[in-house]
């Protein structure tokens, strides 16, 4: 697991980056959706997870709407999740996060 430096924030990301092009080509796939997982004021709570989790097999390509106005912890919050889930961060800019997780592989 590396840790980069992303616009002057400390973005985990996981093994298995994400060329240039392909982070182009999801940001403009990911500009026409809502977000469909929402952390609230208790922050990133097990539910929140299965959701993000669930969210992200389905669709490959989600948007998060995390609440709060504390930048760092809004960080952790992408954070765990990317490290949790094996995501990847496409985007963060707010309080919106774009996630990607390739589908696993239909055996």
């Amino acid at each position: 697991m590396a840790i980069i430096l992303f616009n002057w924030i400390l973005i985990n990301m996981s093994d298995n980056k994400l060329s240039t092009k392909e982070i182009l080509a999801l940001k403009a796939q990911a500009h026409h959706l809502h977000p469909v997982v929402m952390v609230g004021q208790q922050g990133l709570t097990d539910s929140v997870i299965k959701e993000t989790d669930a969210a992200l097999t389905a669709h490959e390509l989600i948007k998060v709407r995390v609440f709060g106005d504390d930048r760092a912890e809004r960080i952790e919050i992408c954070n765990a999740l990317c490290e949790t889930l094996g995501a990847q961060l496409v985007q963060h800019i707010g309080k919106l996060l774009v996630l990607w997780r390739k589908k696993p592989d239909d055996e």
